[in-house]
């Protein structure tokens, strides 16, 4: 037996060393048709640069997808065509937090590429799915395939299910913990 898992550990290692780059689902309901609708506390906007500069206490909402940040400096579509003046990539710095629905994920800092459906967020990454998080150096969200890829150090922690497999966790009506009340 002891064998056995001997050579299961021993097996696993190139799999464990080469795990600094692992896919989880992310934003698999996301709708980059929806306007974005973004509050802060203050606006600096540049016409000329095609940017505007969101501070304190800023809010951005996509559909279901709300970025929190302490900043976030919006990039417009440049020229006079079809597309232009829209949002193409928002840059978030300082207390960044992503959620769609029930995932979640923050970071020092983040970038969404609009146009591209791409979310990319670096340092001190903290991605939480119901009960479960996971912790890294960078995350890389594809909205639209509904994907994540987290890297560097990655840590992990999954937290079972405290039913039986087919059975829910509460109690149906009926039956009786064996408590009086």
């Amino acid at each position: 037996m002891l064998a056995r898992r001997l050579g299961l550990i021993l097996a696993a290692l190139p799999v464990l060393a080469h795990a600094q780059v692992t896919s989880v689902p992310f934003g698999q309901n996301h709708d980059r048709s929806q306007p974005v609708e973004i509050t802060s506390d203050r606006l600096d906007l540049d016409q000329a640069a095609g940017t505007a500069v969101f501070a304190g206490n800023v809010k951005v909402g996509q559909g279901e997808l709300r970025l929190a940040a302490d900043r976030v400096q919006v990039f417009y579509v440049a020229g006079t065509g079809d597309g232009a003046g829209q949002v193409q990539r928002m840059v978030a710095n300082g207390n960044v937090t992503l959620s769609n629905g029930s995932e979640a994920a923050e970071a020092e800092q983040a970038v969404y590429e609009v146009v591209a459906g791409t979310v990319d967020m670096q340092g001190d990454v903290l991605l939480t799915q119901g009960r479960n998080a996971l912790s890294s150096q960078k995350l890389h969200i594809d909205l639209d395939a509904g994907t994540a890829q987290v890297e560097g150090r990655v840590q992990t922690i999954f937290t079972p299910s405290t039913a039986a497999p087919g059975q829910s966790s509460g109690q149906t009506s009926g039956q009786s913990s064996g408590r009086t009340p």
